[in-house]
């Protein structure tokens, strides 16, 4: 195949996924791996993607995070995950809830529960504000795109509480690669709360499903349970559900 097809392959793959590693492409387009990250400098050089360690992503993934953008897509199936979601917490419960846009869903089917939450989500405590729920805010240094709280002290908050449940959003879910995220940010998040909670619970929509995004942080055994929509491959529910996840649609 020649630099050509390789190109057209390699930005086909990027707009379907997001960001790819070089092994994956390898494999794909029946080139080498040498062959491949050459393509990518060059590529890169051209301006049409992004390299990353490993492989590369899409230019417009490097742009700003907004997370009233992230909130709009995709809206339905976050909403349907997250009234599964909702059904698994039961009153009493003190629980994570992380930054995501999907896991900020939640708040109109839980507003009225008895529980406690931890957030590092500066939407969700506005949205719970004056509801039945309490609130117990992460803190740490502020991320005004992602609206949410970070850094070494937010660690150090979330290593002072244990919860029963932990619900978390991640941007790739691979049966091979595990987890993924756009940001380290997110992904400390994550493994934090998924340390000190007795269940942790991934609410991810299916355009997410074996998807490798720009970090790789933990593998599917972090989560018991992944929470999905009804457009999951079959095939795939299965592959998950065999690595050992409870799989929800």
């Amino acid at each position: 195949m020649n630099f050509q097809n390789r190109t057209r392959g390699i930005l086909a793959a990027l707009e379907e996924h997001g960001s790819i590693d070089v092994h994956t492409l390898a494999t794909l387009l029946q080139a080498s791996e040498m062959t491949i990250r050459r393509d990518l400098v060059q590529l890169a050089d051209q301006g049409l993607l992004i390299r990353t360690r490993g492989g590369a992503m899409r230019v417009d993934m490097a742009q700003p995070f907004r997370f009233e953008h992230k909130a709009a897509q995709r809206y339905e199936q976050k909403v349907h995950i997250a009234q599964l979601a909702a059904q698994q917490i039961e009153e009493g419960d003190t629980v994570f809830l992380d930054c995501g846009s999907t896991v900020f869903q939640l708040c109109p089917f839980i507003r009225h529960k008895r529980i406690q939450i931890i957030t590092n989500s500066l939407p969700i405590v506005s949205e719970l504000l004056g509801s039945s729920v309490t609130i117990n805010l992460v803190g740490g240094e502020v991320d005004a795109d992602r609206q949410a709280v970070h850094g070494l002290m937010a660690a150090q908050h979330m290593q002072q509480y244990r919860a029963k449940r932990a619900f978390i959003g991640v941007d790739g879910l691979s049966s091979q690669h595990g987890l993924s995220a756009n940001s380290e940010k997110e992904a400390s998040t994550a493994l934090q709360m998924a340390a000190q909670a007795e269940h942790t619970y991934l609410l991810c929509d299916s355009s997410k499903l074996e998807r490798t995004s720009y970090f790789q942080f933990a593998p599917l055994t972090l989560a018991q349970v992944l929470i999905t929509d009804a457009g999951a491959d079959p095939a795939l529910v299965t592959a998950y559900q065999q690595a050992g996840l409870t799989v929800l649609l």
